[in-house]
């Protein structure tokens, strides 16, 4: 069984191992949520679908675009291309 404190200090001491020194000074996977978090706002800017994401996150779509909009907001261009090519243009 591992305690809360145990978990904690070796998720710090694999994130020392895994990233270089400045990666460890940066917020990058600072806790293991964000790794979750990174997981979903890779899948959404990647394109994939928010109600197939919202699915694999657990979470409704609404609570997916409140939480995770300004992740995917931004990306006009890329949307715009998208809708040129599905119309051929």
């Amino acid at each position: 069984m591992l305690l809360p404190s145990g978990y904690g200090r070796t998720w710090h001491k694999a994130r020392t191992l895994a990233l270089t020194p400045a990666g460890e000074a940066s917020d990058l996977a600072r806790r293991p949520y964000d790794l979750r978090h990174a997981g979903v706002s890779l899948r959404l800017n990647a394109g994939v679908p928010p109600t197939q994401v919202a699915e694999w996150a657990g979470h409704s779509v609404e609570v997916l675009l409140k939480i995770y909009a300004k992740v995917i907001a931004g990306h006009d261009h890329v949307w715009e291309g998208l809708t040129d090519e599905a119309l051929g243009d």
